[in-house]
């Protein structure tokens, strides 16, 4: 459905981006993308965006470590994904965050993002003024940058039983940003919205997409 295109980031470094939307959108959202890189997953929820009328940009993030990186969910994966995110530099990481976002300019823009992507949707609405919401699934990263002010309504959501967030992380997280729309599924592991992971939960993820739908709605127009 959608095209591969070539992003420049401030600093000069190309990478790539999966585009896809209608011709002539007013509103736009960045995909993040899990520590699996710009896989099948991420380019079909880019595509579910698409199809209710965004123009959507999702970068590969890990072009910076290692160019054209599609993984799997098995434990090799795993571990490959997370050697792969701590050769990032978080500041470099915001500037293709932004390069997405400028992709997009002209629209209002939303960013959401998944495990990995999902502190970094975080980090789009602490660390950027480009969005005008952001919606973070399962970020693991979030606990440790909880005191850090966003500048754009935040939704951020959890799973439970998930293994690497527990609900202390959580509840911080509440404490500390007591104005961000915040929703746990009871019973719900990490990657809980990804379909093609073993810890996908059907009804929790049609409830957490619903939920990240109509706060795009309010917030993009």
């Amino acid at each position: 459905m959608g095209s591969i295109i070539q992003l420049k980031a401030a600093d000069g470094f190309s990478l790539s981006a999966y585009t896809a939307g209608p011709a002539g959108a007013t509103k736009g959202i960045v995909v993040i993308q899990e520590i699996f890189g710009v896989n099948h997953h991420i380019r079909d929820m880019a595509d579910r965006f698409a199809d209710a009328g965004y123009a959507v940009c999702a970068p590969a993030l890990f072009d910076r470590a290692q160019p054209g990186v599609e993984l799997g969910y098995t434990q090799a994966d795993i571990d490959q994904g997370r050697t792969l995110r701590m050769k990032l530099n978080d500041a470099q990481v915001m500037l293709d965050v932004e390069a997405a976002a400028a992709h997009l300019a002209g629209k209002k823009r939303g960013i959401v993002g998944y495990c990995f992507g999902g502190t970094v949707a975080w980090w789009g609405a602490t660390r950027s003024r480009s969005f005008a919401a952001s919606s973070c699934w399962y970020g693991g990263g979030i606990a440790g940058t909880k005191n850090e002010s966003p500048h754009c309504p935040v939704q951020m959501h959890f799973g439970e039983k998930d293994g690497s967030i527990p609900m202390t992380d959580v509840e911080a997280i509440r404490a500390a940003q007591p104005k961000a729309e915040s929703y746990v599924y009871a019973g719900a592991q990490h990657g809980f919205g990804c379909d093609e992971r073993g810890s996908f939960s059907k009804p929790d993820y049609e409830l957490a997409q619903s939920r990240t739908m109509a706060f795009f709605a309010k917030h993009l127009g």
